[in-house]
């Protein structure tokens, strides 16, 4: 099983390594982002974005998200766990946050996909995102549609 799933491995960094980097530099270097061959299909390079929040850069990130009026994008979470049979300590939770003598656990986090998102408008659109606090990524990956 090790050996296939080390050779399904390299297949899939061979496969990312032409979709991603092989194919768009040649179709970059023709002047083309699709192809639509006589049968139907097509070959079309997009971009793709990524991003994501370094857990030691994580109060800068939000920082700038804050302070750039994107702070809306950061989650707020407050959770209280209680045992079995606490249903009514749960309802009085709920009125009453520490009263009851459970302490509340806060979580600030930012989606991975919202995150995606905003980068790919920010960059669309010439705005900067600083590379220091959020790790990036922009490419291009290969789109083969077969006809139908």
């Amino acid at each position: 099983v090790a050996t296939e799933e080390g050779k399904l491995k390299e297949l899939k960094r061979r496969r990312d390594l032409v979709s991603g980097e092989v194919i768009p530099t040649m179709m970059q270097e023709m002047n083309i982002s699709t192809i639509k061959l006589a049968d139907g299909s097509s070959v079309e390079v997009k971009p793709v974005y990524g991003a994501s929040i370094p857990v030691a850069k994580r109060e800068e990130a939000f920082k700038w998200l804050r302070d750039n009026g994107l702070g809306d994008l950061i989650k707020n979470e407050v959770t209280v766990a209680f045992g079995r049979n606490e249903d009514n300590k749960a309802s009085q939770y709920a009125v009453l946050a520490k009263g009851q003598g459970y302490e509340p656990v806060q979580k600030l986090k930012v989606e991975p996909m919202t995150l995606k998102a905003l980068v790919r408008e920010r960059i669309e659109a010439g705005q900067d995102m600083p590379s220091d606090l959020f790790n990036l990524f922009a490419g291009s990956r290969t789109k083969i549609t077969r006809k139908q």
